[in-house]
């Protein structure tokens, strides 16, 4: 499942909610922010764990990726996404956030044969929203900023 959109139009608690009705109905599930996946991955790549940190994640039923795109992801850092989604791809689920449409990331990814390829792999089944509308909590600054006056 992949969330697409601006931000505050509520991506990341869409993904929250479905990860903890899974969670609920005991499956295995991780949240974390896709900048912290690729920090987790290129230490264990330095420590020589790899593919130990790979097979962890395979071992989820769902892994949430959230703020994919928020900071630039190197060509090391898209070869390490890649190895993740190739491991997973077909076997377990995934839900991802972006205020970027895809075809933006080409501002993400440093190697863009990589990002095509992760694209593809994420996209193959995955059912896409693309939320519109204004952040609900600049909606909620300025209702409130009403009131004071």
């Amino acid at each position: 499942m992949i969330f697409l959109g601006p931000p505050g139009v509520g991506k990341t608690h869409l993904a929250v909610g479905l990860g903890i009705k899974a969670c609920m109905a005991g499956y295995r599930v991780l949240f974390m922010t896709m900048q912290k996946l690729l920090e987790e991955m290129t230490i264990a790549k330095r420590e020589g764990n790899l593919v130990g940190k790979i097979l962890a994640y395979g071992r989820l039923h769902l892994l949430i990726l959230d703020e994919t795109g928020y900071m630039p992801i190197s060509r090391d850092g898209a070869n390490l996404l890649f190895q993740l989604i190739a491991a997973c791809y077909e076997k377990n689920s995934l839900i991802l956030t972006s205020n970027y449409n895809f075809d933006e990331w080409g501002k993400i990814f440093e190697d863009t044969v990589a990002a095509a390829a992760i694209i593809d792999r994420f996209v193959h089944h995955a059912d896409i929203f693309y939320i519109n509308g204004s952040s609900y909590r600049l909606k909620d600054k300025l209702k409130k900023d009403r009131k004071i006056k």
